[in-house]
């Protein structure tokens, strides 16, 4: 079992982070990397990106929002509980460098996964501009850690509730236009990252995005990963999770995972019955 040490409920509850022993992981994963985790023997096989490691400690951190049946069985986990299987790190970590200015953007639970990778370009001696956001500031994550990894920081709600009224693009295209930008990094909804790409390009600047495509096996096996980027089709396990933003078939992504969000939602709904009633 890999014990949950540490439970934080986040954005009005819909999101929970999860600090969990995994020593061997904690070892090797690197910023940008991804685990698959199942709670017992009979869940599902949910992918998530770390948005945190300890080596010392030997932990992981994860932080997933409650969507479907699996996500709404991990939030029953308590501190002390478990999960049964925790494999990873898989996928391609990011490549990090020392490039110059550098735009990190994240929105909603996007901003988990973009937090390791934020530092670790300030790491690099970067300069690191980020902007995140959400629809309310209830629904703002990790503001602290992301404005403690960057240089200059800003903060987007749609509803004007905290920070910038607006879209996190507007923020951006507003920094493009005054500020000479090496790097663009930008994790959150699929809209939001073809929008970012979008502005980039228009700008020529590189820009890496990370893909969250329904995924099962991890190895690259299954093919259920797959997402089209430059006309091609790649698995975002194996040869990703992070893509060039600029090449990436965001339409397609969007179809891909509203697949079985009918399915997700019903089956979420039978297990929370389930549980008041029991």
């Amino acid at each position: 079992m890999y014990k949950i040490v540490k439970r934080e409920e986040m954005a009005e509850g819909t999101v929970v982070l999860n600090e969990i022993e995994a020593p061997s992981i904690a070892k090797k994963a690197k910023p940008g990397q991804f685990v698959i985790l199942k709670a017992n023997e009979e869940g599902e096989r949910i992918p998530l990106t770390m948005a945190d490691t300890d080596p010392e400690k030997g932990t992981i951190t994860i932080i997933y929002m409650v969507v479907g049946k699996s996500t709404a069985l991990f939030k029953t986990l308590k501190v002390g509980e478990g999960y049964q299987d925790v494999i990873g790190p898989l996928g391609q970590a990011t490549h990090l460098d020392k490039v110059g200015t550098v735009v990190c953007v994240g929105g909603g639970t996007g901003v988990a996964v973009l937090y390791p990778i934020t530092r670790g370009l300030k790491k690099m001696g970067n300069h690191v501009i980020s902007i995140i956001g959400a629809r309310t500031k209830s629904l703002l994550i990790l503001e602290d850690k992301m404005k403690e990894a960057s240089d200059e920081f800003y903060v987007c709600t749609d509803d004007g509730s905290y920070g910038h009224k607006g879209f996190v693009t507007e923020v951006l295209k507003n920094i493009l236009d005054k500020t000479k930008v090496a790097l663009a990094v930008g994790i959150g909804p699929v809209p939001m990252m073809k929008f970012v790409s979008k502005i980039t390009k228009d700008y020529d600047v590189k820009t890496i995005v990370s893909l969250n495509p329904i995924m099962i096996d991890g190895t690259g096996m299954c093919g259920g990963c797959r997402v089209s980027v430059g006309g091609k089709t790649k698995f975002a396990c194996v040869e990703g999770p992070e893509f060039d933003g600029h090449a990436v078939d965001y339409d397609e992504l969007m179809k891909r995972l509203q697949a079985y969000r009918e399915e997700e939602e019903n089956c979420r709904l039978k297990f929370e019955a389930s549980k008041k009633a029991a």
